[in-house]
């Protein structure tokens, strides 16, 4: 926590950070993949990521999406599991003061209801006539799964209402700022609020290889800053932290050391994650990276450490297994430990 940081610094008691974390890949999108699903990626499978594996293990109400992405999923949301379990991607970032127009969920351009049962029981005439051969075709009947879902949530209120913004009381709009992280955050209070299982916020921006600090000065942090406190502040106001798990992490650490162009470069060695919530303890820091920032200083925490305490904390046992289609069985996250002083 530095100067650049003071807001989560007044609310240091509801968050956990957890350094010295370290794994030994840096490539964007393979790290990625491994911090968004707990397991190391491998060449011949796609593991599920967290929204994918909740969505199938917690469920929930037909007309509320299990899983929400802002703006999108990753680049493979739900590995092995099928499309039935993919997040409802916003496609944008929510505006302040604004109701979210989602794409497929909103009804525009003089569609109503009456045109939508309609169309729903005409796509239901054409399944009947397929017959078995879409469901047995897991890529259409997950297809089919996904879409009965959207034409559920599209019919419901409580979904759309969710997703305006401007129904939030000022007490709670308050606690953020009106950047688009910021925002981001304070609609995922109000969906977790509405029953949505998980939310994923994408949060870009720190490849810094450049001028690394005084975008982080200028930008990076102080948004940072403004959404993930108003999300801890709010959750709390709203009787929602202790049951709502907080995962805040990025692909790997930077490097200790500055390069010629004021930047740093990508360094997995030395890396930090944030848990919240969940029955998780706050107001600590697990672990620690050694007197130069190169690496853990006696203790190394993976990222499949914090998959396993994440999961735990939401109520989910990480050593339950799976089934791929070709039958390859797959422990949902298969070399994780619990971290005790969290659980």
């Amino acid at each position: 926590i530095s100067e650049h940081l003071p807001k989560l610094a007044r609310c240091a008691d509801k968050h956990a950070i957890l350094r010295g974390v370290k794994h030994t890949l840096a490539a964007h999108r393979l790290n990625a993949e491994y911090l968004m699903t707990g397991n190391r990626p491998l060449p011949s499978l796609k593991y599920s990521t967290y929204g994918a594996v909740i969505s199938k293990e917690l469920g929930g109400p037909r007309d509320i999406p299990c899983s929400v992405a802002i703006p999108k999923g990753t680049a493979a949301p739900t590995g092995f599991l099928g499309l039935e379990y993919g997040p409802l991607e916003t496609g944008a970032t929510p505006k302040a003061g604004q109701p979210m127009n989602i794409r497929g969920l909103s009804l525009s351009n003089g569609l109503t209801l009456a045109d939508i049962d309609r169309r729903d029981s005409l796509v239901k005439r054409y399944d009947t006539a397929f017959g078995s051969f879409a469901r047995e075709d897991k890529v259409l009947s997950g297809m089919d799964e996904f879409s009965q879902k959207a034409y559920e949530m599209m019919r419901s209120g409580r979904t759309r209402e969710a997703f305006d913004l401007t129904r939030e009381p000022a007490a709670i709009s308050g606690l953020f700022g009106d950047g688009n992280f910021s925002q981001s955050c304070l609609l995922a209070t109000r969906l977790i609020e509405a029953g949505v299982r998980l939310v994923s916020i994408q949060f870009g921006g720190w490849d810094t290889h450049r001028d690394n600090f005084n975008r982080l000065k200028d930008n990076n942090l102080p948004n940072l800053d403004d959404g993930l406190a108003g999300l801890f502040r709010a959750l709390d106001s709203k009787g929602l932290l202790n049951s709502t798990a907080v995962f805040v992490t990025g692909e790997f650490g930077r490097t200790p050391k500055i390069n010629q162009r004021g930047g740093r470069d990508h360094y997995p060695r030395a890396m930090f994650c944030l848990l919240a919530g969940g029955g998780m303890q706050g107001g600590q820091v697990v672990g620690a990276s050694d007197a130069k920032g190169e690496g853990p200083r006696d203790r190394v925490i993976s990222p499949d450490d914090v998959a396993a305490t994440f999961y735990h904390a939401l109520g989910v046992d990480h050593t339950k297994e799976y089934h791929t289609p070709t039958g390859r069985p797959v422990m949902i996250v298969r070399h994780g430990k619990l971290i005790p002083e969290l659980v």
